[in-house]
């Protein structure tokens, strides 16, 4: 049977590290009695090498595996070994059942470990059944050495394979997926041995093609410096297909143990060095705190009596020396020794708390050097310290406060004649008496500054008196100079306080006379400056031009004037009452003489002007009377002149009117033939020129009403510029009527129309006329078509307004209307027919040749159509054609415009 359709090669259990799951593989033992013979060669081989490193250690081997197990002996010692424990005494005896019994105890012991012997019975291995056998053996090597493997959470088979994948994951040209062809290239063995002992195997000289040696190799350096025993044989695994995965996993197996078991010495070792580590740094620790302790304690002892002397030296600079040396003692002395301080307790901490968390005793300082003996001493020292620079500081101060309280003095007393200098001489100064207001305020507010400064320096004449007194308790040996120059101070002060007050009280004085006068000034300009306005305004007024076009307009003007002259005698009134405030002044400055500098500040006006314009606005009255009745009698020819112009425009505007609609009925209305309307015009004509006389004498009316400067006229609707035009008209009209009727006679004759027909275009005409304005709109004039008979569509009404309104003004005139009229009824060509004439001469195509114009034509019309046709561009062109029937369009757009 080939083995290779057998189901248990595409049927591998997983086990997923539960109760013995991995056992469910071995039922394949029961259905597969007949194993691959290359696998069950392979098995053979590595199962008994397996045993035989095991039995090795009890002193004895196999030779044959399915012989030397049968009688259950070796089986049982095997189990022991492997398991370190004790199996039941075995029977001596040679007969079969005591081979059962012995190879049932060594399967009683299996299955106590938790195996499950699926099927294998102790009767075929007593038989020598190879199958069964090796089936046992695996049994065993799964239990005792894969079972436990455990990487991560997986075990047995899943934790060897993983264990395999991570120990070779640095190797590229490795990748263990499986027990079985992953290993064919020998380089998965030799990659375990290399990663945990580099130096047995020159792993970069293996090359992947190269399986044979790879795997002799592996398997020679395993047996010789790892103790495992050669299980596998190279040539086989080359030439299977797929070596055999039992026999591949039992000799991984033994590479894992091999190796890990040289993990856990490691482990071991480490351990062992951490904790000697941690004893040497602490035994360290303890050591720098004693000697560290041991230097601090020395330096404070040392330290503190240089800091507990207090004999003072005799000379300023002695003491300053010391300062200098205690200043030296804080800044760069202390500090490091705080700060040694400081680590010395952070290293005692840190030294416990590592004690502490390795489980050893709390470290003592050996006598006087405790932590709490430091800060004591610290302490000591602080105290000594404390009051030291304090004494130095007061020694100094004695010695200095001598010497700076003279010094003090006379800087003092400098500083304050200094400032008094001069003082006295301005305090008597009369700048007052020339002062303006402005500047004797300026001046009040400096002398407040001065008084507030004054007040200041009391707090420095107190000063060097107190000084003074403290110099001669102190018995300063300069003490009467000292104090008559104390005394000279004190007696200026009192005199500048003297003067001062005198000062303040003319300068007040001053400022109460000025400010009256200040505010008559102001009075004086408040009241001045509207009555001069007053007086400005008056005069402008009686000055006035003054422009009056109606009696009305000056009569209001005279009315008002009367008006303004009676205010006069109030305003005379308020004038005196001005000039009165203005003396009031002139009293005061003389009475107090007080400088008067310069004007009024709030007014430019003087009495002087007051009284000027006054005598002016006196002056002007009487002359703007005789004004106003010159202007008045002005006024009344000027509306004779409106009357004398109005009385004629009133009959010559209507008149106009009249002939116009007269001229108008004449041309509409037909009376008689179109010869009886023009005599009839021809007369009209006569008497409007006969009625020139009437117009010109009207514009010399006029004439004089414009040098009148007359600009309206309320007697009159109609103005020079109505009837002019309106005259215009007239002569327009009558001339364009004649001329209407004459045209209107030359297209009769021409045409042949009769008069009656002429009547019956007029009649038409009119009846369409709808607004009257002797033409008719676009749809009148379809109407009046419509009426005659015309039966057209937009396109034809459109090409008909063309022709009667060639310049689209929208309207149709009498004369147009005639032309179109006598155009539809009199039989003239038309584009059309002469269309029709150039289809004969072009044998009926719809384009002509110019040699068939120049055979058919004189030869200059030939030549004019020539030169006037655009090429024919229809269906049916050929070179040289002709479009004819545009150009005999053209003819007529042309002619009718």
């Amino acid at each position: 049977m080939d083995h290779h359709h057998h189901p248990q090669h595409h049927h591998h259990h997983q086990y997923d590290g539960g109760e013995n799951d991995y056992m469910q593989q071995e039922d394949d033992w029961d259905r597969d009695m007949l194993l691959d013979p290359a696998w069950e060669k392979q098995q053979r081989k590595t199962f008994t090498a397996w045993c035989n490193s095991h039995l090795r250690k009890a002193g004895t081997q196999i030779e044959n595996i399915e012989e030397d197990f049968r009688d259950g002996l070796k089986l049982m010692l095997l189990l022991e070994v492997i398991s370190g424990e004790r199996l039941a005494k075995p029977e001596r005896g040679k007969m079969r059942v005591h081979k059962i019994s012995n190879v049932n105890k060594a399967l009683g012991f299996i299955a106590s470990k938790g195996v499950k012997l699926v099927s294998i019975g102790a009767e075929e291995i007593v038989d020598g059944n190879a199958k069964m056998t090796l089936g046992m053996i695996w049994t065993i090597i799964l239990r005792f050495a894969i079972q436990d493997i455990s990487v991560e959470e997986t075990s047995a088979k899943e934790g060897l394979l993983l264990w395999c994948q991570r120990k070779t994951a640095p190797y590229k040209n490795v990748n263990i997926q499986n027990f079985h062809i992953s290993w064919k290239d020998g380089l998965g063995f030799c990659a375990l041995i290399h990663r945990h002992r580099p130096e047995l195997i020159d792993y970069n000289k293996l090359r992947k093609d190269d399986p044979m040696t790879n795997l002799n190799t592996a398997f020679d350096v395993a047996e010789k410096y790892l103790d495992i025993p050669k299980m596998l044989d190279a040539e086989d695994i080359v030439s299977t297909l797929r070596p055999d995965e039992k026999a591949v996993m039992t000799y991984v197996s033994c590479y894992y143990h091999a190796f890990s078991g040289k993990q856990k010495a490691e482990t071991a070792a480490n351990r062992i060095c951490k904790v000697l580590a941690v004893n040497q740094e602490n035994e360290q620790l303890m050591e720098d705190y004693e000697k560290l302790a041991s230097d601090l304690l020395e330096w404070i002892r040392r330290t503190i009596p240089w800091l507990e002397n207090r004999v003072p030296e005799n000379t300023m600079q002695a003491m300053q020396q010391k300062l200098e040396d205690f200043r030296d003692y804080r800044r760069l002395h202390k500090p490091p020794k705080v700060q040694e301080k400081c680590q010395l307790e952070i290293n005692f901490n840190t030294l416990q708390t590592k004690l502490r968390l390795s489980n050893r005793p709390a470290f003592m300082p050996s006598e006087g050097k405790m932590v709490s003996d430091i800060s004591n001493s610290w302490g000591r020292l602080e105290g000594a310290e404390k009051g030291y620079e304090e004494w130095l500081l007061n020694e100094i101060r004695r010695l200095e406060r001598l010497d700076h309280l003279a010094e003090k003095f006379r800087q003092k007393a400098a500083i304050h004649e200094a400032w008094t200098d001069g003082k006295e001489e301005m305090l008597q100064h009369k700048d007052f008496e020339t002062a303006s207001l402005s500047e004797i305020k300026a001046l009040l507010k400096k002398h407040e500054a001065f008084e507030s400064d004054l007040a200041a320096h009391q707090d420095r004449v107190e000063q060097i008196a107190a000084i003074a007194q403290e110099l001669n308790e102190l018995e300063y040996y300069d003490s009467p100079s000292v104090n008559a120059r104390c005394q000279r101070i004190c007696d200026q002060w009192d005199s500048l306080g003297v003067l001062t007050q005198k000062r303040s009280e003319a300068l007040q004085r001053t400022e109460k006379l000025l400010e009256t006068i200040d505010q008559l000034y102001l009075e004086f300009a408040k009241r001045a400056a509207p009555f001069n306005n007053w007086m400005e305004g008056a005069m402008e007024d009686l000055q006035d031009t003054f422009i009056v076009h109606t009696i009305e307009e000056i009569q209001g003007l005279s009315t008002a004037h009367e008006q303004f002259k009676a205010t006069l005698p109030e305003a005379d009134k308020e004038r005196q009452a001005i000039l009165g405030i203005h003396n009031e002044i002139a009293k005061i400055v003389q009475t107090y003489h007080v400088n008067m500098a310069g004007q009024n500040p709030y007014t430019t006006i003087n009495p002087q002007e007051i009284n000027a314009k006054w005598d002016k606005v006196r002056q002007l009255v009487p002359q703007r009377d005789q004004a106003l009745i010159e202007e008045h009698a002005r006024q009344q020819n000027n509306e004779r002149l409106r009357r004398q112009f109005a009385n004629q425009a009133n009959v010559i505007g209507p008149w106009i009117q009249t002939k116009m609609e007269e001229i108008g009925r004449i041309s509409i209305e037909m009376h008689g033939t179109l010869e009886d309307q023009l005599t009839h015009l021809r007369q009209y004509e006569k008497s409007i020129v006969n009625y020139k006389p009437k117009i010109d004498q009207l514009e010399g009316d006029h004439q004089l009403i414009q040098e009148a400067l007359i600009f309206d006229n309320k007697h009159t609707n109609y103005t020079m510029e109505h009837i002019r035009v309106g005259w215009e008209q007239l002569l327009t009209t009558i001339a364009r009527t004649i001329n209407e009727i004459e045209n209107q006679i030359l297209t009769r004759d021409a045409k042949g129309i009769s008069q009656e027909q002429m009547n019956e275009f007029r009649a038409s005409f009119n009846h369409f006329d709808r607004k009257r304005t002797g033409m008719m709109d676009a749809e009148d004039f379809r109407a009046c078509l419509i009426s005659m008979g015309y039966n057209m569509g937009e396109a034809e009404f459109a090409r008909i307004m063309s022709i009667v309104d060639p310049n689209r003004l929208g309207v149709v005139t009498f004369q147009a209307f005639i032309d179109f009229m006598s155009r539809e009824t009199a039989d003239t060509d038309t584009a059309d027919q002469v269309m029709a004439s150039f289809k004969v001469l072009a044998g009926d195509k719809n384009y002509i040749l110019a040699d068939e114009l120049r055979r058919e034509l004189p030869p200059d019309q030939a030549e004019y159509c020539i030169a006037r046709m655009t090429p024919y561009s229809g269906p049916d062109s050929v070179p040289g054609a002709l479009d004819y029937m545009s150009f005999s369009t053209a003819l007529y757009g042309e002619s009718d415009l």
